[in-house]
């Protein structure tokens, strides 16, 4: 397969020199035309023509080098998946594509890009890093790596469905009547939506086009007085056509968006739902068109007169983040019946362990002898048990697929951040080394994820120290208060100081949004050290991941994750009158008490465990048969201080 890869590097070279211009270089990122992190399998590009195939990345091609642009969570895998034409280039210690390009290719050099696959931003800084020494960002009207690309996988027309208010808890004409009076605060005349999670969020609609994310291929173009969807019409039900007339949206194909675009700019742009421009011909150029820079691709923004376009987050971003009362009872519920899968899957996999490896078990640290042959002639994988889990979430009501591909993950592999296991090459468990699984589900009210990390066996005091130190951090955020203003940049280091302290760290953030039915990443705030964190503040009723871990490369590794919802603290004082925020955890699994290193702990920490093993007990009690109980109370016993 890298020898057939590298060929492709070649068909790429061959192509780049015949183009008019001749490329110097072209550039393949991870994204789609939506900017999506998660993207289709016939928008999987970069994966295609590098082999690398983590979710966060860029490739560059030029007539001599092929190099691959990942951040930390992805190192090691990348290193082993790239073969020796690749060069890795790491994020935060390299230098930046752009920088990269500026400094090593010829003055006047053209780099090309599917305009496509790249946000206004991203195009911007490219332009601005390559002025120095006036290189060139061609616009490519095809993709390279489409022409080389024979079997690339064709698009499904999958169906657009409605999502109910019931789940939803705001009516689409509430968000568009909101919508609309932002753009008049901003004296703005249209919005064009390129975020897929943006368009299902306001629209109230969900799709399968991406697998793990419950979004549709589309856009939206709102104006003060009309609204388009636009989307491939062959995924559009009579339902959801009366569904969209109803709410005075205009249903568009999707490839229309881009001719729309330019109709908006010239004031053109009419519905078929009544006709009417939505301003004169003599306000054309006096009222502005909102995008986001961030998520609008190059292609749309080339269609409007850089004058005339307002660059501003999406006014949608915040209030999807910030959950309203019903989305919020949809994520306790949901991960309620979450946790009861993980629990469920916990228990069978802690018997499976003792009956087909002679596995001392979940709760004991006495160490076998060694494996037992198979008694039952049963293997256990990475991917089989994984297929388990899967089958205990499906049996739980709403439940619509996975959020994200579980990270199943024996020894060495756990300590890939965010290993994929496939099923012919994935590892056998293992009764001696430690078990991280990080999943998640997508449910109609609400979207999971968690992350345990168990030892069937006898962990090293080395292991059981690192443990607690990631249990630490990942309490230390669960208890911040903090004033209102704050973002996830400045908690950051509550995660890490117990880590720090040890000499240890983490090469990811700490925390993301999560969707409600959508994406399981979801911004605009996150709890990390990149400066991007320093963008958003947390308010009340955004939810959150606080998941911090540790990897040891070719040993093991350690995540511990929960959802968070952001919440009014009540503190004693409200110093400066800003008013104090802290958080209520929604996830409900145990902590393994024989990873735990209670000498290391506090005692408000072995409290706070204590506590949460209690009200895991409790809450999830009720969903589970009398052995998942028996195995559950036994799991949350209280933790005491070892003497």
């Amino acid at each position: 397969m890298a020898a057939a890869r590298d060929q492709l590097l070649d068909a790429i070279r061959a192509l780049m020199a015949a183009h008019s211009p001749p490329l110097h270089a072209l550039v393949v990122p991870s994204e789609d035309a939506h900017q999506s992190e998660y993207v289709s399998e016939q928008d999987k590009r970069r994966e295609f023509i590098s082999g690398f195939t983590g979710s966060a990345g860029l490739a560059l091609i030029t007539m001599k080098e092929a190099l691959l642009w990942t951040d930390g969570r992805y190192f090691l895998q990348a290193t082993q998946q790239l073969s020796n034409c690749w060069k890795l280039m790491r994020m935060g210690e390299d230098p930046p594509v752009e920088a990269w390009i500026a400094d090593n290719l010829e003055d006047e050099a053209v780099i090309g890009i599917n305009p496509w696959c790249i946000s206004v931003d991203s195009a911007q800084r490219y332009e601005h890093a390559f002025s120095k020494k006036h290189q060139t960002l061609f616009q490519l009207s095809s993709d390279l790596v489409d022409e080389v690309w024979k079997d690339r996988p064709p698009v499904e027309p999958r169906p657009v469905i409605v999502h109910p208010v019931e789940f939803a808890g705001r009516s689409v004409s509430e968000k568009i009547k909101e919508l609309r009076e932002k753009l008049v605060h901003e004296k703005a005349s249209a919005i064009i939506i390129t975020a897929l999670d943006e368009v299902a969020w306001l629209y109230n609609i969900r799709g399968s086009d991406v697998d793990y994310s419950p979004v549709v291929h589309s856009y939206a173009i709102v104006t003060l007085h009309n609204a388009f969807f636009y989307v491939d019409k062959r995924k559009v039900t009579v339902e959801v056509q009366k569904y969209m007339a109803g709410n005075g949206i205009d249903i568009r194909e999707y490839e229309t968006v881009q001719s729309d675009a330019n109709l908006l700019a010239t004031g053109k742009l009419k519905s078929s739902v009544d006709g009417e421009n939505d301003i004169n011909d003599n306000e054309v150029g006096s009222l502005k068109i909102w995008i986001d820079s961030g998520s609008c691709c190059l292609a749309l923004y080339s269609k409007l007169s850089p004058d005339q376009v307002l660059t501003l987050q999406s006014p949608i971003a915040l209030p999807k983040a910030v959950k309203n009362p019903t989305e919020l009872d949809g994520l306790r519920k949901a991960h309620i019946r979450d946790g009861a899968a993980v629990v469920q899957y916990l228990a069978w996999l802690d018997n499976q362990m003792q009956e087909n490896y002679g596995a001392s078990g979940y709760f004991n640290e006495i160490r076998g002898a060694h494996k037992k042959e198979n008694i039952k002639g049963t293997k256990l994988t990475e991917v089989s048990v994984s297929d388990k889990l899967e089958g205990f979430r499906s049996t739980k009501e709403h439940f619509r697929g996975l959020s994200f591909p579980t990270i199943s993950s024996v020894g060495p592999n756990a300590a890939v951040i965010h290993y994929k296991p496939e099923a012919n090459t994935c590892s056998e468990m293992d009764a001696d080394k430690i078990y991280l699984c990080d999943s998640g589900a997508q449910y109609l009210d609400g979207t999971t994820d968690i992350t345990r990390t168990v030892h069937f066996g006898k962990p090293s005091e080395h292991e059981k120290s690192c443990y607690t130190a990631v249990l630490k951090g990942h309490i230390a955020l669960d208890i911040a208060v903090f004033p209102n203003g704050t973002t996830g940049h400045s908690l950051d280091i509550l995660s890490r100081a117990p880590l720090w302290r040890e000499g240890l760290d983490y090469r990811h953030g700490t925390g993301h949004g999560i969707g409600s039915y959508l994406n399981v990443h979801e911004g605009p705030h996150l709890i990390s050290f990149r400066p991007s964190a320093r963008n958003v503040p947390l308010q009340a009723s955004m939810t959150v991941t606080d998941e911090p871990g540790y990897y040891e490369d070719g040993s093991f590794g350690i995540r511990l994750e929960n959802v968070l919802i952001c919440k009014e603290a009540n503190a004693k004082f409200n110093f400066g009158e800003k008013g104090y925020l802290s958080f209520e955890h929604i996830t409900w699994a145990p902590y393994q008490a024989k990873l735990i290193d209670t000498k290391l702990l506090t005692p408000v920490e072995i409290e706070w465990v204590n506590t949460y093993h209690s009200d895991c007990r409790n809450i999830l009690e009720p969903y589970l048969n009398e052995q998942e109980k028996e195995w559950l109370r036994k799991a949350t016993e209280p933790v005491a201080v070892s003497s």
